[in-house]
């Protein structure tokens, strides 16, 4: 069994990790286990859940529970509070979120809006219900999951980077409001990682110019930031030095023109398809 360290005496006995079913969030789940803390996991997919709980628990030797819940949801915050009434969490990894690239006007209006919710609205409902219960307890910490560019724009992810712009901004204020009460609140701004998200933008990290970091790398400096009290963890010292020097709307240009030059490029290859399969499938006559 795991012996508790400094980090996880201060906010044990439980821990709450959204998204927990894969990459940064399964990797958040990883790296508090193996200080000794106690966690819960909660996502949509229960079978994964399962694979990452197990692990931790023969692993570590620690406890874990796994709530199945979909934070896209209205209520999924309040479902999820009322699940955890009697488990004392001390600290929040508010990790969910998606992103699906495309042109703001041509996307499907309800899905953006669940979008919208799962993005910015279950990390502000995050806040309200386990920070009073942190204010309540004598303390505790909210650790937000964000997104590198969302607080300047990025083009052709409209919805997506306006969702985590709001959840950083609510973070940035929360770090300083909550102090007094002894409850720190930081953001991930979340860089390039080599997670199921890149091959969903349908990026090749081949030839991305800043090449993704391993989850690992991110949630290992993204902890070590929280332990040091700072309100905003951008992981990776290029990363860093690169969004001190590249002027804003050049970095949205940058970005813009990557996504629209992948999107093309996955639209070319599905007419590609479509038109193979539209030939194989051709009637026996032709």
């Amino acid at each position: 069994m795991t012996t508790p360290s400094t980090f996880a005496k201060k906010y044990r006995p439980w821990a709450l990790v959204t998204g927990a079913s894969s990459g940064i969030g399964a990797e958040f789940v990883r790296q508090l286990a193996s200080e000794g803390l106690n966690v819960v996991l909660a996502a949509r997919r229960g079978d994964l859940l399962k694979e990452v709980s197990q692990e931790v628990e023969r692993r570590y030797g620690i406890s874990t529970k796994c709530v199945i819940v979909d934070l896209s949801e209205d209520d999924a915050v309040e479902k999820l509070d009322q699940q955890l009434r009697n488990i004392d969490i001390g600290l929040v990894i508010s990790n969910a979120g998606t992103g699906h690239p495309g042109h703001f006007l041509e996307q499907d209006h309800r899905e953006q809006l669940e979008r919208f919710r799962l993005n910015s609205l279950s990390h502000f409902n995050i806040a309200r219900i386990f920070c009073d219960r942190f204010a309540k307890r004598g303390g505790g910490g909210l650790l937000f999951g964000g997104a590198m560019g969302a607080d300047h724009g990025i083009p052709f992810a409209a919805t997506d980077a306006g969702a985590k712009a709001l959840v950083q901004s609510l973070g940035e204020s929360l770090h300083l409001e909550l102090k007094r009460k002894n409850i720190q609140v930081m953001t991930l701004v979340v860089p390039p990682t080599n997670t199921a998200i890149i091959t969903k933008f349908g990026l090749d990290p081949a030839d991305m110019p800043m090449k993704p970091m391993s989850a690992e790398q991110c949630v290992s400096e993204a902890l070590r930031h929280f332990k040091q009290g700072r309100s905003l963890s951008l992981p990776g010292a290029l990363n860093r030095f690169l969004s001190s020097i590249i002027p804003t709307k050049l970095m949205r240009v940058m970005m813009g023109k990557m996504i629209e030059q992948t999107l093309a490029k996955n639209a070319k290859r599905a007419a590609r398809a479509a038109a193979s399969s539209s030939m194989l499938l051709g009637s026996p006559g032709e």
